[in-house]
């Protein structure tokens, strides 16, 4: 239980700036455990978004709140994704032999600053629009399960850090845990199959053109694929038909 317990801390500490646990060792045994709660993780952060709205749409006009909410967003998971969205952009825009080149560099080039100012516009002109504030937890929790997707099923393409600990120690019986959570939150709790859907869509294309490109995945992809799932579930959850 202790291992559990700390593999959803380091779960809270890797995937937000939550104040409430600092856990930094990546030791044996809670990698496989934190990443398990990378989906929860997700649906907590977006009930606190819930609140955050709940609260601003009182003092202020809609769009300056969706701004705000947007603001909220990225500062509660440390811009974390946003960094290896844009790492990733920056990488697919230069022969892949030296795309981890690029990717490692921690200055972000042109293409990756353009194209994460735009995926920015675009979720916080998403937020003006959601029509059910209920269904965001359910799309950051589904961005973070294709994450946990990625661990489970492809390559990671470095033996070493955390990522290359997560893969090795996430075994099939915490996946199981991890997709009854999503499952069972999405189709029982909010009836929302149709995000679940276009979510496992989505992961599927990305799956595929990384894996013909770079043969796997590694941290920053992981995180292109949450900021590009969580833009495009936003778009589902708004579009007029």
């Amino acid at each position: 239980m202790k291992k559990i317990f700390k593999g959803f801390a380091l779960a809270v500490n890797m995937l937000s700036i939550l104040p409430f646990f600092k856990v930094h060792d990546f030791y044996k045994g809670i990698n496989g455990y934190s990443v398990m709660f990378y989906p929860l993780v997700g649906y907590i952060i977006g009930l606190i978004l819930i609140l955050s709205h709940t609260f601003l749409i009182t003092l202020f006009p809609a769009l300056h709140v969706s701004v705000m909410i947007l603001a909220i967003w990225v500062l509660v998971t440390g811009a974390l994704h946003i960094d290896g969205f844009s790492d990733s952009v920056d990488g697919l825009f230069v022969d892949k032999r030296h795309s981890f080149s690029v990717m490692k560099d921690p200055n972000v080039g042109a293409m990756g600053m353009v194209f994460t100012v735009i995926m920015l516009l675009l979720k916080a002109s998403a937020l003006l629009h959601v029509n059910s504030w209920l269904e965001i937890p359910i799309i950051l929790m589904l961005a973070r399960y294709n994450a946990v997707l990625a661990i489970y099923f492809y390559p990671y393409l470095s033996k070493n850090g955390m990522g290359a600990l997560a893969k090795e120690e996430f075994n099939s019986f915490e996946f199981m845990l991890s997709s009854v959570l999503v499952i069972t939150a999405v189709i029982l709790i909010h009836k929302a199959w149709v995000l679940l859907l276009f979510s496992l869509a989505l992961f599927f294309i990305l799956k595929r053109f990384f894996m013909n490109r770079y043969g796997g995945f590694n941290g920053d992809i992981y995180g292109f694929i949450i900021e590009l799932t969580e833009l495009v579930l936003l778009h589902v959850s708004i579009v007029k038909l």
